[in-house]
């Protein structure tokens, strides 16, 4: 993975524990001997292509065995691995291949056959974007893209093998562990629940990402498979109570990504009875920054992010650009053990990072509000603050309202120009299954608890899924997009 380190231990896995299952996938069990073996395979393959040392190759990143076996291979062989989602269009992953000065572009077939299809590299496409550096990073990831083209991160093996150690430690971690895996293998999650525990030499259930949203599914790996550690944003644990299935076995519950609606918790708890519970906040940029362990007894009101893991730091900056030193908000600056050396388009690089007290802080773009006990809250992003009517409205505000109602699945709140109000709100709603959600009544639900400019002044109901990135996140731009299209039309 993202470090020789990890490919070199996946490797001494299969010789040492042949028969010990690395990986679920489906009806699928794979065993470190046999990963081992495909890994083997697929390096003979590499060598066949004459890759110079240190290529940077695309992969596009089907969440499958074949793939992970791949990717170890090039980090076996000292090259380095774009990853992104293979789900993005064309023209998003051709700039980013030409932004890497990616080689080639690989794939591999069901049963372990490589196809490689040469990338010519356009120069000018890559002005002011740096060379990765095959001595630092092996792996290659992108941002969510929801401001357009992703931005490409390096995730150092350095850095990676910092925080696989810290992950074990802080979750006390062993072999006999069982992970599912939920997230897309290009998110940054996969950092954790799939490359993490496959150095521990634990089992990872992948969950196959065309059955994402299908509930039953989703419980039955977990129970089939005995999982002991989830990971996932709060759709994930939604899906997993839908049948009122129990999972007795797991004994760490992750949440992470979205803010947990309230009564989630509550259920949740029910759900995972022998569970630790942990909020997790972080980025693709610093990987997994706050910590907090959360107590199901203290009941569903706002859930902070916790305090900085063992060895980050945090500053808060205020509107004026000054720091908070006591209690107080303001943008979230952080700094951790685990963080990227930069995108590798330099020019974003001067405002992203800051150097402060002999460190580099990444400036997130979060609001939090840092309590005198020194627990932090996150408010939402500082790009998520419009003016309506004249009303300065926070839109994660107005979408934790509406994810609140009991027939409300998920929720997205996005602004729209408006001649007369310069801005209006528009929420786009996944129902619960067999609810009679109408919009009238999640606006009427809306106006008894937010003031009338924040109540949204459009509302499209689906029973789909929401929309969302490559790296799962809510894809608010073609949420934004297709709205602006029906009015327009």
């Amino acid at each position: 993975m993202p470090s020789p380190r990890l490919a070199e231990t996946v490797t001494i896995h299969g010789h040492n524990r042949p028969h010990r299952i690395a990986l679920h996938f489906n009806d699928q069990a794979v065993t470190y001997g046999q990963l081992s073996d495909l890994t083997e395979s697929l390096r003979s393959q590499l060598l066949q292509l004459g890759l110079p040392p240190g290529s940077t190759v695309y992969v596009p990143a089907h969440k499958t065995p074949q793939t992970i076996a791949l990717l170890l291979a090039i980090f076996h062989e000292g090259h380095i691995a774009l990853a992104p989602s293979p789900d993005l269009g064309s023209a998003a992953l051709e700039r980013l291949a030409q932004q890497a000065r990616v080689s080639h572009l690989l794939t591999v077939s069901g049963d372990g056959i490589l196809a490689a299809t040469s990338a010519p590299t356009q120069e000018d496409e890559a002005q002011g974007f740096a060379v990765p550096d095959p001595g630092r990073t092996r792996l290659l990831l992108t941002t969510s893209g929801s401001t357009g083209t992703p931005k490409i991160v390096s995730i150092e093996a350095a850095w990676f093998d910092a925080f696989s150690d810290w992950a074990v430690d802080d979750f006390a971690l062993s072999p006999g562990e069982t992970a599912l895996s939920y997230a897309p293998l290009n998110f940054d999650l996969a950092l954790l629940d799939v490359w993490t525990f496959l150095q521990l030499g634990a089992c990872v259930v992948l969950v196959d990402q065309q059955r994402a949203t299908d509930a039953a599914y989703l419980a039955a790996l977990a129970t089939r498979h005995q999982v002991t550690f989830v990971q996932g944003v709060p759709m994930l644990y939604r899906l997993l109570l839908e049948n009122g299935a129990a999972f007795a076995a797991a004994r760490h519950v992750i949440f992470t990504g979205d803010s947990l609606p309230a009564g989630l918790l509550t259920h949740t708890a029910s759900a995972f009875p022998n569970a630790a519970f942990h909020n997790v906040f972080g980025c693709t940029e610093t990987n997994d920054s706050f910590i907090h362990h959360v107590d199901p007894a203290a009941g569903d009101g706002p859930m902070p992010i916790g305090r900085p893991i063992r060895g980050s730091e945090a500053l808060v900056l205020d509107a004026e650009g000054r720091r908070v030193t006591s209690a107080g908000t303001g943008e979230l600056l952080v700094s951790t053990p685990f963080q990227t050396s930069g995108y590798l388009r330099r020019d974003l690089n001067s405002a992203a990072f800051m150097h402060l007290d002999g460190r580099v802080f990444y400036r997130t773009g979060d609001i939090v509000t840092r309590t005198a006990e020194g627990l932090y809250f996150l408010e939402g992003r500082a790009d998520w603050h419009v003016k309506v009517r004249g009303v300065r409205t926070n839109l994660q505000e107005v979408e934790n309202v509406l994810a609140a109602h009991p027939d409300v699945a998920e929720a997205v709140v996005v602004p729209l120009p408006d001649p007369q109000a310069g801005v209006l709100l528009h929420a786009h709603v996944t129902r619960r299954p067999d609810t009679g959600l109408t919009s009238l009544r999640l606006r009427t639900h809306a106006g008894r608890h937010l003031p009338r400019p924040a109540i949204p002044a459009s509302v499209h109901l689906t029973d789909a899924p929401l929309p969302r990135t490559s790296t799962g996140k809510p894809d608010r731009n073609l949420i934004k997009r297709n709205r602006m299209k029906e009015i327009d039309a």
